[in-house]
């Protein structure tokens, strides 16, 4: 297999790419750099025919033109092959309920299903192209561990293109760990923790970010539902927007350096900020089911031409019913990766 190198434009450290890669995520500083592909001889030869062609229209239009196949003499095939048929609609899902452990999560795989349940009957994502991790699966490598919610996440993003739609959830644990390299605000990175965390260790913030956002092109959208405690900046997503009791909206810049996509868009809707806890309700159906999945599932369901400003402000008010029937305040957070959609984002909210 053949490599190709190049440098980061960043910090300038060696990169190398294999042959069936178009980008390599650097390292040290995270920043994803993009190679370019030669054009092969039957793309110069295919660009030599097309310029011969308009020559000859210039010269002698009519025998040209008789000579070019007619619109009956266009396949079926060629004609349906438009952009729109080539967008696709991918998802991982993944819940945890650590069986065994002292701090069990009772609604993880209920929530996972539900989700499930929505991108299939409304969202029209087929379940082939929905890859769900939870300890009830019966393929070992389905099973939410460390190295199985990984290759999910790496497939979640392989080979996306413009007009792709990318939809990442989680229901389990999380926690908070000292940060080492200096790109948290606050000096902790979020991490969520697979169901082997005490031996394989948690996923970092800078990991789910370097593997689900900065990869993303130009034209593709991920959304992320993370239903679990500190998870404000779980994508480490630049910015972040914050929504109170009264329903007041309140964006904050967290980009000490550069975590953006390489021109796509990532939002990520959150359970609660980076310092709070999540919480799991019966409020709404009797059984245990995450407080911010149900009402998200609520809200897609039965509300229309919806954008995000209504999406969250729905969100926060059936949370908030869920509050006074349990008696607890559950708070939630979004964030964006992109300057324009913040501001964008903004107009709709006023």
């Amino acid at each position: 297999m053949s490599t190709t190198e190049k440098r980061c434009k960043i910090c300038r450290r060696t990169l190398v790419k294999l042959s069936n890669s178009q980008y390599a995520p650097c390292p040290v500083c995270g920043t994803v750099s993009l190679f370019y592909r030669k054009l092969k001889v039957p793309v110069l030869k295919r660009i030599e025919q097309i310029t011969n062609v308009v020559d000859d229209l210039q010269r002698n239009p009519t025998q040209t033109l008789s000579r070019l196949p007619r619109f009956s003499q266009i396949s079926i095939k060629q004609q349906t092959q438009t952009p729109l048929a080539q967008k696709r609609k991918k998802a991982v899902l993944c819940g945890v309920t650590y069986k065994g452990h002292s701090k069990k999560l009772e609604a993880s795989v209920h929530n996972v299903r539900s989700m499930q349940q929505l991108l299939v009957n409304k969202l029209g994502f087929l379940n082939d192209s929905i890859l769900v991790l939870t300890e009830e699966e019966s393929d070992r490598s389905r099973i939410p561990k460390k190295r199985n919610i990984q290759e999910a996440l790496r497939w979640l993003v392989e080979g996306c293109k413009s007009g792709d739609s990318l939809i990442f959830y989680y229901s389990g644990h999380a926690c908070k760990v000292p940060d080492e390299d200096g790109d948290e605000i606050d000096g902790y990175d979020e991490a969520l923790c697979p169901l082997d965390y005490r031996v394989a260790g948690v996923i970092l913030d800078d990991e789910i970010n370097a593997t689900i956002v900065a990869p993303l092109p130009h034209g593709v959208t991920l959304h992320s539902v993370i239903d679990t405690c500190f998870s404000g900046t779980v994508l480490d997503l630049p910015f972040l927007c914050q929504i109170n009791q009264d329903g007041l909206y309140m964006w904050e810049e967290h980009q000490l350096i550069n975590k953006g996509t390489r021109g796509g868009k990532a939002l990520c809707i959150s359970a609660c900020a980076d310092n709070q806890n999540s919480a799991d309700t019966s409020a709404f159906t009797g059984n245990a089911i995450g407080a911010l999945t149900f009402s998200f599932i609520q809200v897609i369901e039965t509300e229309s031409k919806l954008t995000y400003g209504r999406l969250l402000s729905s969100i926060r008010k059936k949370v908030h019913y869920a509050q006074q029937m349990v008696g607890r305040f559950v708070p939630f957070a979004s964030s964006m990766s992109q300057r324009v959609g913040v501001w964008h984002y903004s107009r709709r909210l006023k």
